[in-house]
């Protein structure tokens, strides 16, 4: 009977030993890819990209964070109650709003005349018909309840927490905050 050591092929002169290099290259790389679409994931759980085609905010992209609590100034999506006025010019298909924080809750909102006064600062003006001639409802007045923000925009024609069919925007309806990308 043979020996195994016999039927191995000897060593050439010079070449060094290198065990399955190709294995492990690969296996590496399989690692590598299988942590960043766990890290990607991870990341899609808590955040989301949005693309914004309203003319009302000054960015068209946004990242989203959805754990994070809004602050003063920031952006916030949320999807809009369904009022038939929103119905109306949006659809009555879910889609998210985003705006900027103007008020926070505890903060004391106002109306003198056309102008919105939230915490001492005027932050809006409304219109009293939409450009198509509708009959806009001004918004909630006095203090802003718990869990909810009025959530404007500079835009001349915003449609937002100046008008009663938008209102406050609610925990339950946010999304979350938005940090604008482009």
């Amino acid at each position: 009977m043979a020996s195994k050591a016999a039927a191995l092929p000897a060593p050439v002169a010079g070449e060094r030993f290198r065990p399955r290099k190709r294995l492990w290259a690969a296996l590496g790389l399989f690692t590598a890819g299988g942590l960043s679409l766990n890290a990607l994931a991870s990341w899609r759980e808590n955040h989301a990209l949005l693309i914004n085609s309203s003319q009302s905010l000054p960015n068209w992209a946004f990242v989203i964070h959805k754990t994070a609590t809004p602050a003063r100034g920031e952006y916030v999506f949320f999807v809009p109650p369904k009022a038939p006025l929103v119905v109306r010019h949006f659809g009555a298909k879910k889609q998210m709003f985003g705006k900027i924080v103007y008020g926070m809750p505890g903060d004391l909102v106002e109306h003198r005349g056309a102008d919105v006064i939230v915490a001492g600062k005027l932050v809006a003006h409304m219109k009293p018909v939409s450009k198509f001639g509708e009959r806009l409802v001004p918004g909630p007045t006095g203090i802003i309840p718990r869990g909810c923000y009025f959530v404007g925009s500079p835009h001349k024609d915003g449609f937002d927490s100046r008008y009663a069919a938008i209102g406050y925007a609610c925990t339950a309806a946010i999304v979350g905050v938005g940090k604008p990308i482009l």
